[in-house]
């Protein structure tokens, strides 16, 4: 009998627990139906959404059900990557970086940094969270035919991870100091994945003052640069929470709120500033402890982490298992002898940085907006800022080390105590910054902060050494000179400003060049090349002819910099350096080579940029306006080469957009990849005509203009 009684005990309990999760199961599909009733998604000309929600949970539950429309596996693997689950859903790929991504992703604990912050997160954005990772569910569940099978369910858990891996993306590990000094030990590291093989992820910014434009209005220009393959990575989007919040910009997929453009009031935008986030600390290990170092007079333990990843097979997953060191300053990264070696970085314990961004979109005032850069959460990222009362201004943000010991050059800083160590980040008054300054303009192009301002110019010698060394690249020389002017500008004036096509390269070597090559007593083949390149307009214009001999020449000329400037860039002469070429002997042997390249390619040296420079998604094929912008272009576009021997925007310009903080705000706006990924999508390549033809569409931010371009409306699973 009391064998009996146990059992049916136990399945009784077992019947509760089947109930219990029935009915939580049924308790969160009817909150999910709620919110979905609690959305309204609009989409105008171009597929942009309009996201209306009753609350931050509903808004961005709208958010994630539109970006899962649009981008959804890009989006998830983006969730797997931050779980360190690549191997398990993909195998083993070429090199094996599924793998070597997986273990980067666990031994620098970027899901469980998520878990240890989640709590501590702004109740508002966390809601936000929680509503677009629901998004994305509800849009699996409802379109599981159109997923990918490997596609998981997700939780807010996921998304926050998605976003610190986001946030480290930019800002850790930026610099090859680490790279440096772990092949200085002859020691290597999972986490050394970078971009240094793409020339231009960066972006060009303008806010001009109302003395400036001709409506006495201010306005705003911002234009990210970003690879547009594999992921094409800007999402355009608007998004209103009555009386809360009411903000049209983009941000990248598989985040929850947006992160630059504009709303009634005020906007900005963001360029890569890069500062100095980490430093590389040398501790001495405990002579009498295993796996202890010496700090503050007493021994600290290291704590050890055992990391296994599981990788798909045929039958049941392998997995691999490495063992990752850790202590309150930070993960180890390198062991050797009587030493342990600790990256300290101002990102590892950020967790704010989307709060942040969120109340920067709910500003109504400069003040509210300076107030908001206050939290200094924003790990990096220059920020040009206008709004309607006139105001623009300029900072080379970030969460900047006070440093109490010169900044390392690859080696690392030996530290006993924490007075070693930095503890706190420069304060926002102590970053280089403008406002409102003489001639009615701030820009930034990634150049140090320096020369933001022609007429208004920072000493670098009153900011520490190891902000930023000062330079000035060709590019933003080239946005200088289109904006260090008494010119009034028209909202339209300054698109089109925006898609300049002067290669500023060409004025400064492409003299020397000719010179060179005459010198060489040429035969008839190279003099009709010398006289395209005499003919040359020194534009990237789709119709201009020389221009893809001058760049297949100098990227030849200047690979891994072996080809030099006859004068180097110098801060007495800002806009005139560099210039001229120092190797004239390399320039001609290398302008040979790049004439047979284009010649065999083409069939004549004098091919048009357009003719060689195409921009291509699905059925699209067009000629392209934008050049790299290490050549000084200010429109700027990477390429590949395909099969046809033709040259194939890859990266570059991504969303570019144009505001006048009129009441209320008048804008502009392109997306050259267009709003989706799908390849099915009406809006999958309608707007690279737009980007060929050198044009932006105009943003719907008002309830008119909504309705104006409005395509369709419905609450999401009702499409």
């Amino acid at each position: 009998m009391t064998t009996i009684r146990v059992a049916r005990i136990g399945w009784l309990v077992l019947l509760a627990i089947a109930v219990q999760a029935l009915a939580i199961g049924s308790a969160r599909a009817a909150d999910t139906k709620t919110l979905a009733q609690q959305v309204q998604i609009r989409r105008t000309q171009y597929g942009v959404p309009h996201i209306q929600g009753e609350t931050f949970e509903a808004a961005a539950f709208g958010f994630g059900y539109c970006q899962a429309e649009d981008h959804l596996a890009n989006i998830m693997r983006g969730v797997l990557g931050a779980r360190g689950e690549l191997a398990l859903a993909f195998g083993p790929d070429k090199d094996n970086k599924n793998v070597e991504a997986d273990f980067s992703s666990r031994q620098f604990r970027i899901y469980a940094r998520a878990l240890d912050s989640y709590h501590k997160l702004d109740p508002d954005y966390r809601s936000m969270l929680e509503g677009f990772a629901a998004g994305l569910n509800f849009y699996v569940d409802r379109h599981r035919d159109l997923a990918p099978a490997w596609v998981p369910r997700v939780t807010g858990h996921d998304i926050a991870a998605y976003g610190v891996a986001g946030i480290m993306r930019f800002a850790f590990n930026r610099s090859d100091i680490l790279k440096d000094f772990l092949k200085s030990q002859g020691a290597q590291s999972a986490m050394l994945d970078d971009n240094s093989d793409v020339a231009d992820v960066g972006s060009n910014m303008w806010a001009f003052a109302p003395s400036r434009s001709q409506s006495g209005r201010a306005i705003l220009m911002g234009n990210p640069h970003q690879p547009w393959a594999p992921v094409s990575t800007y999402y355009e989007a608007h998004m209103i929470v009555p009386g809360k919040l009411n903000f049209y910009g983009s941000t990248f997929i598989g985040r929850p709120i947006i992160t630059s453009g504009w709303n009634e009031y005020l906007g900005w935008s963001h360029t890569v500033n890069n500062p100095d986030l980490e430093e590389i600390y040398e501790l001495d290990l405990d002579p009498d402890r295993p796996d202890h170092y010496l700090f503050d007079g007493g021994s600290v333990p290291l704590a050890r982490d055992d990391v296994t990843v599981k990788i798909k097979s045929s039958g049941a997953p392998n997995s691999q298992t490495r063992t990752f060191w850790h202590t309150p300053l930070g993960p180890v990264v390198h062991r050797a002898g009587t030493k342990v070696f600790v990256l300290r970085s101002a990102c590892y314990e950020n967790y704010r940085a989307y709060e942040q961004w969120l109340r920067m979109t709910q500003a109504k005032s400069y003040a509210e907006f300076r107030g908001t850069l206050e939290m200094t959460a924003l790990p990096m990222f220059n920020i040009c800022y206008a709004d309607r009362v006139g105001n623009i201004f300029y900072l080379w943000n970030g969460t900047v080390p006070n440093l109490p010991h010169p900044a390392h050059k690859s080696e690392a800083v030996h530290a006993a105590r924490s007075s070693e160590i930095w503890t706190r980040f420069h304060a926002i008054s102590e970053l280089p910054q403008l406002f409102n300054p003489p001639g009615g303009y701030v820009q930034n192009c990634n150049s140090p902060p320096y020369l933001t301002n022609l007429l208004a110019p920072l000493d670098p010698a009153k900011y520490p050494a190891h902000f930023s060394p000062n330079d000035l690249s060709l590019r933003t020389q080239h946005s200088l000179r289109l904006v260090n002017n008494d010119k009034k500008l028209t909202l339209e004036e300054v698109c089109e400003l925006k898609h300049s096509p002067l290669m500023l390269l060409a004025e400064r070597v492409k003299g020397d060049l000719i010179a060179a090559l005459r010198a060489t007593q040429p035969n008839s083949e190279v003099e009709v090349a010398i006289r395209a390149l005499e003919n040359w307009d020194n534009t990237v214009s789709a119709e201009s002819q020389g221009g893809t001999l001058f760049a297949e020449w100098w990227e030849r000329y200047f690979e891994k910099g072996v080809g030099k400037f006859a004068v180097a860039w110098n801060a007495a002469e800002p806009m005139t350096t560099p210039r001229g070429l120092a190797d004239k002997a390399r320039a001609v042997k290398t302008f040979l080579e790049a004439l047979e390249e284009v010649t065999s390619r083409y069939g004549r040296p004098d091919v048009a940029w357009g003719e060689a420079h195409r921009i291509r998604k699905g059925s699209i094929d067009l000629p392209v306006r934008g050049g790299s912008g290490v050549m000084g272009c200010f429109r700027v576009l990477e390429f590949h080469k395909d099969d046809d021997g033709k040259l194939a925007a890859n990266s570059g310009d991504s969303w570019v957009f144009a505001v006048e903080f009129s009441q209320p705000p008048k804008a502009y706006t392109v997306v050259a990849y267009s709003a989706s990924d799908v390849a099915g999508s009406a809006h999958f390549s309608d707007q690279a005509a737009l980007f060929s033809a050198n044009k932006m569409k105009r943003a719907a931010f008002t309830e008119a203009e909504i309705q104006a371009q409005l395509l369709k409306s419905y609450r999401p699973g009702e499409e």
